[in-house]
């Protein structure tokens, strides 16, 4: 989603992991490990985190010594691998918070950044298409179609990406016919909703429409915002303009 070498937010079932740019990569052609991808997320969170380091020596270090010391007082030899199994599942649960954390804070302001959340959530049958109105300002309106219907995703500056929200809500009332239509504005202003707040705020808001009618939603808003691809390749020389024969119009 960026440039550079910067983090990347990809989803795995209900959490999110780090993918770290190509550049970053010794090798850009192989797929790291499960094993390396998951020193990449603990390298990410202690760097970017620094109580990341110290709360995982606690969450890790308690249940260890707590099983270790009713193993001592005659508990019985199962404490330890319980005390094992707690450290384990207690530090999961902390990178996954502080690593989450982070990488948000990292998407936070970037153009495209909301879009790109909503389509890594694992739940809700989202459909996104982003960026179908934008300013050369990096001020972006994505569409959101799913059970609460349609959903207008601004992010920029607020005073540009409310006239692109006001031109985006008249032109898709025309085809949504009864469909809720909801407008958000992310960012940390008034009236708007942070980043790390729009998977909650987008989940609260009510399924007004079915199925069914999400899916018909979709063929019509599809032919509303599609945008023909410009072609790619090389001009064919029988299309390039013949520059040498070209003559300006006589006057009268």
């Amino acid at each position: 989603m960026f440039g550079g070498s910067g983090p990347e937010l990809r989803c795995t079932g209900d959490n999110y992991t780090l993918r770290m740019a190509k550049a970053a990569q010794p090798d850009a052609g192989a797929t790291p490990g499960k094993l390396k991808q998951f020193g990449l997320v603990i390298a990410y969170a202690a760097r970017r985190d620094r109580k990341f380091v110290p709360l995982a020596i606690v969450v890790a270090l308690v249940p260890l010594l707590i099983a270790g010391l009713l193993f001592a007082f005659g508990a019985g030899w199962l404490w330890i691998p319980l005390g094992v199994l707690l450290a384990f599942l207690g530090f999961m649960i902390l990178l996954n918070n502080r690593a989450n954390k982070a990488m948000l804070s990292d998407m936070e302001g970037q153009p495209g950044a909301g879009a790109q959340l909503v389509e890594n959530m694992p739940r809700g049958g989202w459909r996104v298409t982003p960026a179908i109105a934008s300013t050369t300002q990096m001020d972006v309106v994505s569409l959101v179609l799913g059970r609460p219907g349609v959903i207008l995703l601004g992010e920029g500056n607020p005073a540009r990406v409310r006239t692109l929200l006001g031109q985006e809500k008249r032109r898709l009332s025309k085809v949504i016919g009864t469909a809720t239509m909801h407008d958000i504005i992310i960012g940390r202003g008034e009236g708007e909703v942070p980043l790390d707040k729009l998977r909650m705020t987008l989940m609260r808001l009510p399924r007004t429409v079915s199925p069914k009618d999400v899916n018909a939603l979709a063929v019509r808003l599809k032919a509303l915002t599609a945008r023909p691809a410009m072609p790619k390749g090389a001009i064919p020389k029988n299309m390039r303009p013949q520059m040498g024969n070209f003559r300006p119009p006589r006057g009268r």
